[in-house]
């Protein structure tokens, strides 16, 4: 049999990245266009909506425009990636798109004021590891403990292999990189309050963090319809800023797949004795011998416990995770 032919799409339709979402309507770029247009979602797409959202920021879409009306949006493509979590509505729960093909989620945590919480950010990387979206850790704040100390802290991540980034929004140290990584890239920002996401922002592009910042504040509370946005960066790429901590509620995951988020870990389950080891008291684990070698960082390990007996007990325990 021959190949299916692949369809061709109307003339007049025109290829967008959403934007920004709010209620019925969504803000789409055209590719490669610098304009907004307003759209809504065609009648026959609504009809295909389940449990999960059909459109979200970060999707592309495929578009006509209406003369003194809204555009419509014909058509949504596949989506490479998601940042996803379970959120509860009425009729129950569905999954919920945060943003839709990010590049990155960019984790932005101080080294003081407030003192990192290591168990959080452990957390936030099996989140980003079980939704396959490449994390980057941004250590903010380094001029109140210096460099040296900065690296004692958030250093054993760079061992494992994970980027991090050491920066100072007052001194303007690691600016230039930390702009460069999200260059040209749909990056998701995350983060606990007050470790100078928005002072980050607006360091590399003057009122960008403000702008972000009011979005989160204003698209989240109860009375309001939520706001969805991601912001263009001068020079190419988008940022948007994602949900508190119940983002990062652990969900879809089983017990036994925990171990596979935990890139210094997934190394050596093969060799462990039991196909089915709990990495926490069985003889011939391998994970416990490089934890006895000091091959695995011990506050890594109690992050993996931690996460794993929560898994077990299927507590959700994310109103504890500020002592984490």
């Amino acid at each position: 049999m021959g190949k299916k032919k692949a369809q061709r799409r109307p003339a007049h339709w025109e290829r967008g990245l959403v934007v920004r979402k709010q209620g019925g309507f969504f803000t789409v770029v055209p590719e490669g266009k610098q304009e907004e247009v307003t759209c809504v979602l065609r009648g026959r797409l609504k009809k295909r909506r389940k449990m999960e959202d059909l459109v979200a920021v970060g999707d592309w879409v495929w578009f006509r425009r209406v003369p003194g009306g809204p555009g419509v949006i014909e058509e949504i493509e596949p989506r490479q990636r998601a940042l996803v979590r379970r959120a509860p509505t009425p009729r129950g729960e569905y999954m919920q798109v945060i943003l839709a093909n990010p590049d990155q989620i960019v984790l932005v945590f101080a080294c003081a004021q407030p003192e990192p919480k290591l168990g959080l950010l452990d957390r936030m990387l099996v989140v980003a590891e079980q939704q396959e979206i490449p994390p980057v850790i941004v250590a903010n704040k380094v001029d109140l403990v210096g460099l040296e100390a900065a690296r004692e802290i958030f250093g054993l991540y760079e061992d494992i292999g994970y980027p991090v980034l050491y920066t100072s929004a007052v001194t303007g140290y690691g600016l230039e990189a930390f702009k460069a990584q999200l260059q040209g890239k749909i990056s998701g920002l995350a983060g606990p309050s007050g470790t100078g996401k928005s002072s980050l922002l607006n360091a590399i592009q003057p009122g960008l963090g403000l702008a972000v910042r009011e979005v989160s504040k204003s698209g989240e509370g109860r009375h309001t319809t939520t706001v969805r946005q991601m912001f263009p960066l001068e020079g190419g790429g988008y940022v948007a800023d994602t949900p508190g901590i119940k983002a990062f509620a652990l969900w879809d995951i089983q017990p036994e797949e925990l171990d596979g988020y935990f890139p210094e870990i997934r190394e050596l389950v093969p060799y462990c004795q039991f196909h089915n080891c709990t990495h926490m008291n069985e003889p011939g684990c391998a994970v416990l011998a490089a934890l006895e070698e000091g091959k695995i960082h011990p506050s890594r390990y109690a992050s993996y416990v931690r996460l794993r007996l929560e898994l077990e007990t299927g507590l959700d325990r994310t109103d504890l995770l500020k002592g984490d």
